[in-house]
């Protein structure tokens, strides 16, 4: 679990605080290899077998999550928060293994600077999450368009899901708008977008299988 914060990565399972010695020692690189997965250097793993686990682990990442006070908004979301969970099944009677990789982003919201009287910090935060928001709009417009180059290198967020928006992946996007008259123009800017993001094919999602080996054993590691 990671949240990304003014173009930085944190690790939000670690033990660590954001400004401590070992926390800014930590690189937090995206990889992607030839198969199409992507990892970060140094996140912390953590092995899971109920949805109490998970329940627990996204209560304590969102504890760490960066949060502040704006006009529009008293417990403002001031990154966008990552959850990746591999998961692995076994047929018992085929012996096959299904492989799978489930990534629950929450973006934070667009915001317009004349409303949320954002300054200091809280001004660098707001144009970071626009302009990666912005990045993330410029990627779905280059696949929409079916065009050679995707600019995914743009922004963190876009590198990093770049196996989410494209090959054999499944992606949902929920939009969230206000319903309040004084937020029409921002609520209509995120209805055109979710027009457009609908209108978007990324292509045919495939099922990751594999064979078990008849000397394997099922490992948790």
């Amino acid at each position: 679990m990671l949240e990304i914060y003014n173009e930085t990565i944190r690790d939000l399972l670690t033990i660590n605080r954001p400004g401590s010695t070992e926390a800014r020692t930590k690189q937090y690189v995206i990889k992607h290899d030839a198969n199409g997965n992507t990892h970060v250097s140094d996140l912390t793993v953590v092995d899971v077998r109920s949805s109490r686990e998970v329940s627990f682990l996204l209560n304590r990442a969102a504890q760490s999550r960066s949060v502040g006070m704006t006009q529009m908004n008293e417990q403002s979301s001031r990154s966008h928060f990552v959850f990746t969970m591999r998961i692995t099944g076994v047929n018992e009677s085929t012996e096959q293994q299904v492989h799978g990789v489930l990534n629950l982003i929450d973006l934070a919201g667009s915001e317009r600077l004349s409303k949320s009287g954002s300054t200091g910090d809280r001004l660098k935060e707001t144009q970071a999450i626009n302009k990666s928001l912005s990045s993330l709009s410029d990627v779905i417009f280059a696949l929409a368009k079916k065009e050679e180059h995707v600019p995914f290198r743009n922004s963190k967020l876009t590198y990093l899901l770049q196996p989410c928006l494209g090959g054999d992946s499944k992606t949902l996007m929920v939009v969230n708008v206000s319903p309040a008259p004084s937020s029409i123009n921002e609520s209509l800017c995120s209805l055109r977008f979710a027009a457009r993001v609908n209108a978007c094919e990324i292509g045919t999602p495939r099922r990751q299988t594999s064979v078990k080996q008849l000397d394997a054993r099922f490992s948790h590691g």
